[in-house]
This record gives C-alpha cells, structure tokens and sequence, in this order.
C-alpha cells in the first residue's frame, strides 16, 4: 500500500461527513441489494417537480440555453425574485447552486480564523461544518421545546461574534419562530453589529394557519440581514440546485465575485425552470402544505404513542427524543442503525444536529409509508 505524498488540509481533517447524507447512501445500498427499505430519512416530500417546470426547462435546452450565463444569475430571474422583497431590485439578488453552496459562500465571504457564529441547536448538519470550514467556530445555543430564546442568544455574543444564523421553519425540528421573537434577535444583531442570517429553506410550508414571517419582514432591508431560500423544498426541485440570496448590494457583489471562481453561472436551463416556478399558478404549494399538514398530524400520533415529541409548525420533520428507548451506553445512531438494519426504516440520528437522544424522521413520504415505517419501528423497539 502506498504512502501518500502529504497530509489533507485541516480545514478537511475537521469537518464530519453528513450523516443525512450518509445514512441515504446506506439505504441505497441495501435496496440495491434487495432489501425493503422505507426512508424516513431524505429531506424531500415524494411529490413530482411541477410540470411547468419541467417543461421551461425542457423548452431551455430546444432553444440551446446551455451557453454560459450571467454569476450571479439570469437577469430575468433576478428581477423576479427581487419583487418577494419589498425595495428591493435585481442587485439586491443571487442566485446560487443550492442554498447549501449560499451559505457555504456566506461563511466564506463573512468569517475567518478566531470568528464565531451564534448557532441555535437542534440545527442543520451543514452549518456547523461550513463554519468550520471558513475558519470560523460554530457556538451552540441550546433551545427550549425547539423555541428560541433571544436572552441566550445575547448571552453568547463575544468580541469575535460575526454572525447569527436562524433557521425558521426548522430543519430539523420543524418548529417556527414567532415574530416577536425574531425582532428581539434583529435587535440584537443590530446591537451588537452583527450579520443575521436568516435560512428559509421552508418558507413555504407552515402549518395550523400560520403564514412565514422572514426576518426581512421583521428586521427591513438592513446592511446586516441576509435572506437565503431555495427552490429545492419549494417546488420539489432538489436536483435543479438551486438557492438564492437576497441581501445588501455588498453582500451580493461580494458573494458574485467569489461565485465566479467556485462554479461560474449556476445552471442555466435550470433558471428557466426556476422562472416558471415563481410564474405558474401557486395554489399546488398550498395544496401541497395542506397534504403535509395531514402527514404531519398522523406522523405525530405514531411518533407520539412511542417517543415524547414536540408537534412541528412547519417544514416536514418530527424531531422525536428517543432516549428511553436506547439501550445502556447506546446512541441515537446505534439506534438508526438498529432501525435501518433491523426494521428496515431508515432515520436520521440527533447527533447529527446537535440533538443527542433523538432521531429527525420525515413526513415527506407518503402516507402508507409512514405507517409502514413507524409499524416497523415499533415492532423494532
């Protein structure tokens, strides 16, 4: 076996694998090998991409879209997209592959070695890791039943804060920040003159009457707030890659320069897809959250009668505590894999967002699955 020449760098050393990511390549695996695996664990609902969608984009490569196109993205797009975000104008906008590769440019772009960013926990796997890799230290806020609280943000803020990351609706436990709550941590932000990332991913699905309130909405169209969203949960439009960042001029232009030498132009067919999205007739959304909420509600009464846990406002995730149920000196990973190998369902651990003693589970399949998974599951347990 041969020596390597020299060690990976230790921006690569430090980061952890994504164990969402991970455990689908698993369930992949065993289903390749003729296993019947239900996944509770991919973070997209089983509904098809729209077909204007699919069409625009089809009609993009008739008419040879596929030359290389504006950084930032198509001017149309952008226009489109700035009238989500009252006095705002295409260079308000970018668009991105994916709002995973936005924030990865975000961290890029704001922090460096000795930085902080103010993280609440549970959170997504990847911004602790991004962080990591811009340098930077991810400090963990605890929350309480999933809410925020604003006091302990401000708590956390040192000489080194650079930023405040808030994700609402949550991945990964599906809960929404009241507006109030939002404008406490806007004031702190501005207090302390810090960047305020807001990840809204799941701005599109909130439940029991409840509307999304961005903290654009909440904060205006300061210097320090930045907005990332995706077409991906949206419109089911996961392999499209694609995100979008609506911030201060400075940010975007900042952001374009240091996208021109990590991928160029994002897709360019891909945007006429994405202009048919924000165009075409928005009721199948809301009927879309509408038909999630009913998951949501038959996903917590399963989960319920097994685990203790928090009925989700938005997103399409429970975030059950799973502790009784681990066995002396195990994990919430020993149990995922208990879960994929025994039971067939695959889950994701709490580890993976800060969550120790849990598992992320997704209503996004359908509804025969999620009753064959958590049949499963029990017998398992």
């Amino acid at each position: 076996m041969l020596n390597p020449p020299f060690q990976f760098a230790s921006r690569v050393q430090q980061v952890s694998e994504s164990k969402t990511t991970r455990i689908f390549t698993m369930a992949q695996q065993l289903r390749r090998q003729g296993r019947d695996i239900v996944s509770l664990a991919v973070g997209e609902p089983d509904f098809e991409t729209p077909a204007e969608v699919i069409q625009a984009t089809q009609q993009a490569l008739d008419d040879q879209a596929t030359r290389y196109g504006p950084v930032a993205g198509t001017d149309e797009l952008r226009h489109q997209l700035a009238q989500n975000f009252d006095g705002y104008g295409p260079d308000n906008i970018i668009v991105t592959n994916g709002a995973k590769q936005a924030l990865y440019t975000l961290f890029q772009l704001l922090c460096g070695p000795g930085h902080e960013v103010i993280l609440p926990i549970p959170c997504w796997v990847s911004f602790t890791e991004q962080v990591k890799m811009a340098g930077a230290r991810p400090v963990m806020v605890a929350t309480r039943d999933h809410q925020i609280d604003p006091g302990m943000i401000d708590k956390a803020v040192t000489r080194d804060t650079r930023a405040i990351l808030i994700n609402t609706p949550n991945n990964p436990t599906g809960a929404v920040y009241a507006q109030e709550t939002m404008a406490a941590v806007a004031e702190i932000a501005q207090q302390h003159k810090l960047y305020l990332i807001s990840d809204e991913a799941y701005h599109a699905y909130t439940f029991d009457g409840r509307s999304h309130v961005g903290m654009f909405e909440v904060a205006g169209p300061h210097e320090h707030v930045i907005t990332v969203r995706s077409f991906s949960k949206h419109y089911n439009m996961t392999g499209f890659r694609l995100g979008y960042v609506a911030a201060h001029p400075s940010v975007i232009n900042a952001m374009t320069k240091l996208q021109s030498h990590i991928s160029g132009n994002v897709c360019t067919f891909a945007q006429n897809g994405a202009l048919a999205a924000l165009r075409m007739d928005q009721s199948v959304v809301s009927k879309r959250c509408k038909l999630l909420e009913r998951r949501r509600d038959m996903a917590v009464d399963f989960a319920q009668s097994l685990f203790e846990c928090v009925k989700p406002q938005g997103a399409f995730y429970l975030f059950p505590n799973v502790s009784t149920h681990l066995k002396k000196n195990e994990t919430s990973e020993d149990l995922a894999m208990r879960l994929l190998e025994k039971a067939g369902v695959a889950v994701v651990p709490g580890e993976a967002f800060g969550g120790p003693g849990h598992i992320r589970l997704s209503f996004g399949a359908s509804e025969t699955d999620l009753e064959t998974a958590f049949e499963r599951i029990k017998k398992a347990l």
